[in-house]
């Protein structure tokens, strides 16, 4: 009795273990590949599936969501033989299982390492300062080396980054040192800048007052010149129009007994003033003879 139930048992977990082998449930983007007799068979997508029973086996499972696998530091040597620490990531997915399997023996390994050997050489291409700028060109052309190579594995390299490039710490002060002094420049140049604006403004606003002083000055001296031009005009106008009416005045009846009496009273005026301003006076030999000083002056009006 006790045989029957030990032979019972061995039947039921070799039934139960033929069934673990012979069931597998492939999960949601992932490939399992299916050997026979240790040769590939198969390539098992997600879903249910039955296997005969220890002839067929899983032998390598692969996810087919894209992968990030990180890029240790490495020691690259610029152009210009400077020495510095570059990491990154990159991206992959793979996309043949049968050929992630047997094309190589571990894909992850082998990307890393391409990335690592392309990343040196396209680092030993540029200079330092420009390795900060060219960033994007450095990943595209890493992409397009390890994509290149790992084609035969089937395996897709979608995109890499560049995470940190280190240079040395004494490199790291003299680009300090060298900013420090960029931006020290920079601001002497912004403070010259606003100097030399602030004197042509100065320049400028003095050209401008003495143009408006000249200009004052100018319209002053026009302004006074038409001043004295009209003064000049209408004194000799009104010297004429006196004239003019002297002219009438010896014309008219009278007048010219008028001008005889204005001339005698003049002269012994003026000889009055004479006899008062100085110590020496001269007197005409004929002073009783005032009438024929008068007869003398009336035709010179005649004339």
């Amino acid at each position: 009795m006790n045989g029957a139930l030990v032979f019972f048992a061995i039947v039921a977990f070799a039934i139960i273990v033929t069934i673990m082998k012979t069931a597998v449930v492939v999960p949601q983007k992932t490939a399992y590949i299916v050997e026979r007799l240790g040769k590939y068979r198969c390539t098992l997508d997600a879903g249910f599936h039955i296997l005969f029973p220890f002839i067929d086996s899983v032998a390598y499972k692969h996810t087919l969501k894209e992968q990030a696998v990180d890029v240790p530091p490495q020691q690259c040597i610029t152009k210009d033989n400077v020495t510095v620490d570059v990491d990154g990531i990159i991206y992959l997915q793979v996309m043949d299982p049968a050929k992630a399997s047997y094309g190589i023996g571990d894909y992850l390994f082998a990307t890393s390492q391409l990335a690592q050997t392309t990343m040196r050489s396209e680092i030993g291409k540029i200079e330092l300062d420009r390795t900060f700028e060219e960033r994007t060109a450095i990943n595209a052309a890493i992409v397009a080396a390890v994509d290149k190579a790992s084609d035969p594995w089937g395996v897709k390299v979608t995109r890499y980054e560049i995470k940190n490039i280190t240079p040395p710490r004494s490199i790291r002060d003299a680009m300090e040192k060298q900013m420090r002094a960029e931006r020290e420049k920079r601001a002497m140049i912004a403070e010259s800048e606003g100097e030399r604006q602030a004197k042509i403004n100065k320049a400028e606003g003095e050209r401008q007052q003495a143009i408006a002083l000249s200009e004052g000055e100018r319209m002053r001296r026009i302004n006074e010149a038409e001043g004295r031009a009209k003064e000049i005009t209408l004194v000799a106008e009104a010297q004429a129009e006196g004239l003019r009416k002297v002219a009438e005045a010896i014309n008219a009846p009278g007048g010219t007994a008028s001008v005889n009496m204005q001339l005698a009273q003049e002269y012994l005026k003026q000889f009055g003033q004479l006899a008062k301003e100085n110590n020496a006076m001269i007197v005409p030999a004929d002073l009783s003879n005032v009438a024929g000083i008068l007869k003398a002056c009336t035709s010179i009006v005649k004339a």
